[in-house]
Order: structure tokens, then sequence, then C-alpha cells
């Protein structure tokens, strides 16, 4: 099967704090909504229930799952909705104890009720969620979905997971594993940003493809300065304090600016010493990981939980590297970033409830360090070398969250993986591909091959690792 999978499919805008169990259930409320409009069955509902399963379920309180599906049932879109408005929203279902489906008919909605918490999982997926609509004349309909990583959604019953349907993919350059993706730089004479552009240019017009990926940098810029900017205790219980904003007022000491522009170009100003370089990188990524752990907005990266590590490689390579970099040097970033993505979820997954935090760090790990590669003139061989080097020294990493939520040890994670792609890069661009022992895809299959024999406690269900070692009440 050829599966097509855009720059725009790996890094979406959304509402942290997870793209798998935030932004996914989210958009499949949405599609849950589509449907019984589909069926015309919206203006004749009395009553809806949602049970989550899995992963969905024994760690959804903390990645606030139940909110997700609620915010969508109100129709409510993650990409545009104003953050200041969720908690209103929320606190109003609450206490009316009824929603407003869609946005336009209002019916009862108990939410420790309606929304149920099912440990067992479904065959097909870890994160698995199945809506129920009443109807008035006393009918149900029902449908279930799967929240499979990085705010993608699948319906796909057990008896046609393994199915193999022939779609023909629409790029000119169809790409599946990394091999095939060379072999077009070395058969067309491009760079990997110019044949994904070949590919997005098939689907829209270089005017939108301009805008949206610039859409997707001032969000990731927009992010890091919240972050940078915004002090106090992140939600959840687990009183974690910023660090992001203390960090940063250190680095940059006194300096005027108003905006996140006029703060980018602040930065690139600032004489940055050597010891100074790994601060600003980890403060980048803190930053955007507790905007998300807030429930702010952010750019999956591939997912909502290694949102940091992407913006934060992007912004070295912008203050550190190159001064002079401009819009083109983003999208190229972004593009090389957004292939690499695809072909992990091609040929392993980016959800940590399927692989552990290796999809999901290790992953954003291998993207950025692709990216920076291109951008520091590496070529093809070292781009994809730059990836199988950042996720080689990811492999086996566990998703053990305490209490359920994104924050520790996930926030600080994003800060080795942004440092860890950077040492991708430069080792790649110092070395001949032609010494390489170890094929990008071959690594991304070993990395499928680690999540199959991972123990399932340590796949995003707070049942293992450091979620049973440290007892929230500590913290």
């Amino acid at each position: 099967m050829e599966e097509c999978i855009s720059v725009f499919d790996m890094l979406k805008i959304g509402v942290g704090p997870s793209s798998s169990h935030t932004l996914g259930p989210w958009r499949a409320a949405e599609r849950f909504l589509a449907e019984l409009r589909e069926e015309k069955l919206l203006q004749n509902i009395e009553r809806v229930k949602v049970d989550l399963y899995g992963s969905l379920s024994l760690t959804g309180k903390g990645h606030a799952t139940d909110l997700a599906v609620m915010l969508g049932l109100s129709g409510q879109d993650p990409e545009y909705i104003p953050i200041q408005n969720i908690d209103g929203i929320i606190k109003s279902i609450e206490n009316k104890n009824e929603i407003n489906l869609d946005n336009e008919i209002i019916v009862p909605f108990f939410f420790l009720q309606d929304i149920v918490f099912n440990k067992n999982f479904l065959p097909f997926h870890a994160n698995g969620l199945t809506f129920t609509a009443y109807t008035k004349d006393e009918k149900e309909y029902a449908s279930t979905f799967y929240s499979i990583g990085g705010g993608f959604v699948v319906k796909e019953e057990r008896v046609n997971a393994k199915k193999k349907i022939e779609i023909k993919c629409a790029f000119p350059f169809p790409i599946q594993n990394a091999v095939e993706l060379l072999e077009y730089t070395i058969t067309e004479n491009k760079s990997i940003s110019e044949i994904v552009y070949e590919n997005e240019k098939s689907m829209r017009s270089e005017e939108d493809i301009h805008s949206e990926l610039m859409r997707i940098w001032n969000t990731m810029l927009e992010c890091m300065y919240i972050g940078c900017h915004s002090e106090g205790i992140l939600p959840g219980g687990l009183n974690v304090r910023r660090r992001a904003f203390d960090m940063h007022q250190n680095l940059i000491g006194l300096a005027n600016y108003s905006n996140p522009q006029e703060w980018l170009e602040c930065i690139r100003k600032t004489e940055v010493k050597f010891r100074q370089i790994l601060k600003w990188v980890s403060c980048f990524a803190l930053a955007v990981n507790e905007v998300n752990a807030a429930l702010g907005r952010v750019v999956t990266a591939p997912t909502n939980g290694s949102a940091g590590v992407i913006p934060a490689v992007l912004m070295y390579y912008m203050v550190i590297e190159n001064h002079q970099a401009t819009e083109k040097e983003i999208k190229q970033f972004l593009m090389v970033a957004g292939e690499i993505g695809s072909i992990f979820k091609k040929g392993a997954t980016i959800s940590a409830a399927m692989g552990g935090c290796q999809a999901e760090i290790g992953v954003s790990s291998a993207m950025a360090a692709a990216a920076l590669c291109e951008l520091m003139g590496g070529k093809p061989a070292q781009v994809l070398m730059a990836a199988e080097i950042a996720m080689e020294h990811h492999l086996g990493l566990t998703c053990d969250p305490i209490g359920g939520l994104v924050q520790i040890p996930c926030i600080e994670r994003n800060t080795m993986g942004a440092i860890k792609a950077i040492n991708a890069a430069e080792l790649a661009l110092e070395t001949d591909p032609k010494n390489a022992k170890v094929p990008l895809d071959k690594v991304i299959n070993t990395m499928w091959e680690t999540a199959k024999d991972m123990n399932t406690k340590y796949k995003e269900t707070s049942e293992g690792g450091l979620a049973i070692s440290v007892n929230m009440a500590d913290c």
C-alpha cells in the first residue's frame, strides 16, 4: 500500500498536552459529529456517552482526554479555539450538566458518568475510544476510533486491520522508506527538501505551501515566546515550576522587544558564549513543552509530547549557526523534518502507547537532526545518516509519565532530544556516507521490533518506571 503523508500531516497545529490523548480524541469527536450529521441523527440525539480504552483510559486524566472529547463534541476546533476560552467551556459543561453538541443542540451530559474510563485494551490499538449516541426514539449509534499518534485518527475494525488496499499515491515521488527517498535525490539530482516540495506541489499551490509552512513556524515561535515569558506552576498536581522563564531571563538579561519576531531578532544580536548554547537550546525546548503541559497551542512535531525538539533545533540554527537565515531555510527545515517523520510513521510508529517514548522524542530528534544536517550543507545520504544516529541513541526509551501528566520526565526529555539532534547532525556532517554501518531503514525497523518487545507498562500507561517509583504525593 502506498501511503501519501504530507508535511502538514506530520506538523499539525493543536492544543496540548498530547497529540494522541488530546488532539486525536478531539478530532475523533469531530468525526463522530460528522457521522451523526451524515446519518441525519444529530437533531434527534438525546444523550451521548464516551468510552475510553487502554492508554487513553490509564493516562487520560493527566493527558486531558476527557476535556478534549468534551471540547470536540462541543464543536470547537483545536487549531483555532482561543486558548483562554477552554476553561470557561469546560466549566459550563460541568456546572450545567449539559453539552452543546456541535454548538447546535443542547443535550444532558454528566461528565463523571458519560465519560467512562475502561482499563481494558481494544485489540487494534492501545488508544481506542467509542462514542455512543442515544436518540429520542430509543435507538443507539456507536462508532469506534483509534488515536494512533501525532493527532492521526483511524477507524478500522480488527477483522480489516491487516488487509492491504491498493491505493495509488498521487505524489510524483511516492516514498515509503529512506532507500526510496535517497534514490529519488540521486536520479533527480535534488536535495531531500526539493523532493518533498515537488510532492507537496502535487497537492496544493506554492502560495499555500509557503503560507502554511510559515503559519506552522510562527506558531512554534509564538509558543517559544509564550513559554519564555510565563512563570508559575504547571497544572495537574505535580507542582512543577516553569523553568524556561528564569533560564530565559538569565540568558537574555535586559532587552527591549514587544513581540515574537522582535524577540527572535534580539536573541540573534545577543552575544552567545559557548557554554550558553546548550542553555539556549534547552530553554527553547522547555518553553514549548511547558506551554504544551498547560494546554497551550503547539505544533505536533511529530507529537505534542515531543513538540519542543524541532522548534528548539530550528531556533538554534537561526540564532547560533546562521543569523542571515530567511523563510527559505525555515521552509526547507520543516519539509525535511516532516518527510523523515513520515518515514518513521510508515515503517514503525509515532505513538508512545505503541512504542514508548522512543516513538516520540526519538522520532522528533531524528527529524530535527536530518533537517539541521541539510541546512548545514549535508548531502542527502548524510541527512539520512543524521536521522539514523539520533534514533539509534533513543532506542528503547520508555514512556512512564508520573501521574499520567506530560510533565515528568517529558518536558526535560525534549531538551535531551534537541541536544542529541544537533550532535547527530554534526557527526553525520563529519562522516563519509560510504563508512556508515547502519542504514536509516534498519534503525526504523529495529525501533519497531523494540516497541513490540517492550513491556506494555512502559507504553504510556503510568504503570511502570518513574510513574510508580515516584509518588505523586511527594512531588
